[in-house]
């Protein structure tokens, strides 16, 4: 999934409170987690059917693993993140000598910011605007999202797609138990940003917010493997998901109990494995 990480630039429309050194764990979810989010990615881009008519705006576009899979279908992407780190980590990914037969770097634009930082004169409006960072799992974190699409109105034309993404029931996603000890560890009285059942009209509300109006949905499967436990606890941290765990108690504790919390979804080859749906929903600029 596209992480809840820390947004540093609290100015800019759609940032969010800071979190504890998320954007340091960058890496861990470039090499680990994102990848888990790719059949939302998939399904999304076969339901649009992107390809080189499209021209994508990735807003909170992480390390840019959707981006790369958008422009090897041949569509022009532009990705925007107020995280540095993970930007870096997106440069690297779309260099020309690691797309391996896509289009030339000229397709894929990447800006550290807002969407206005993002207005190009004269070039087209863009046709999609994903946000594939899911929500519908924390308190409070669908904060400033209605925010950002409307910021982002100006760049789009009547009629243009906008995707959002969200966490599925948690009787669907296995992950869910797991999710459950940044809440039993976060102090509550602390922080407003624990981990709470995804609500079934999440995603609508954001739309609403924003002027959007919603034009279908759908659901897709999205399991967590892991190679091994230690994997799967770096990868769930570098979500953000547990920084307000991290804060209330330590790092050593918080391992610990997302050990245990792994433990009924282990392999006896030590893998690990957690079957999880999320859905997304597409909205249209009226």
């Amino acid at each position: 999934m596209t992480p809840t990480l820390v947004r540093e630039h609290l100015s800019h429309a759609g940032s969010r409170p800071p979190r504890v050194n998320v954007c340091a764990r960058a890496r861990d979810w470039s090499e680990i987690q994102e990848r888990m989010l790719v059949p939302l990615h998939e399904a999304v881009y076969d339901r649009l059917e992107v390809g080189p008519a499209t021209r994508l705006l990735g807003l909170r576009c992480g390390s840019g693993l959707a981006l790369l899979t958008a422009l090897a279908r041949g569509a022009a992407v532009t990705g925007i993140d107020p995280c540095p780190e993970l930007l870096a980590l997106a440069r690297e990914r779309l260099r020309p000598d690691t797309q391996r037969g896509t289009r030339a770097r000229a397709e894929a634009r990447l800006v550290e910011g807002t969407p206005g930082d993002a207005a190009d004169t004269g070039a087209p409006a863009y046709s999609l605007v994903t946000v594939f960072e899911p929500i519908g799992c924390l308190a409070g974190d669908s904060e400033g999202l209605a925010e950002l699409l409307a910021s982002a109105l100006p760049l789009m034309e009547r009629r243009t797609a906008v995707v959002l993404a969200g966490w599925g029931p948690p009787e669907r996603c296995a992950t869910a138990s797991v999710l459950r000890v940044a809440t039993k560890l976060a102090d509550p009285l602390r922080s407003a940003r624990s981990w709470r059942p995804a609500r079934r009209d999440d995603l609508e509300e954001v739309a609403q917010r924003a002027g959007l109006r919603p034009d279908g949905s759908g659901r897709v499967a999205c399991p967590f493997g892991y190679a091994d436990s230690d994997s799967a606890v770096r990868g769930l941290l570098s979500t953000g998901l547990f920084d307000a765990a991290i804060a209330a108690t330590d790092r050593k504790q918080v391992d610990k109990e997302l050990v245990e919390a792994l433990h009924p979804h282990r392999r006896p080859d030590g893998t690990v494995w957690m079957p999880n749906v999320f859905r997304y929903l597409v909205a249209r600029v009226p």
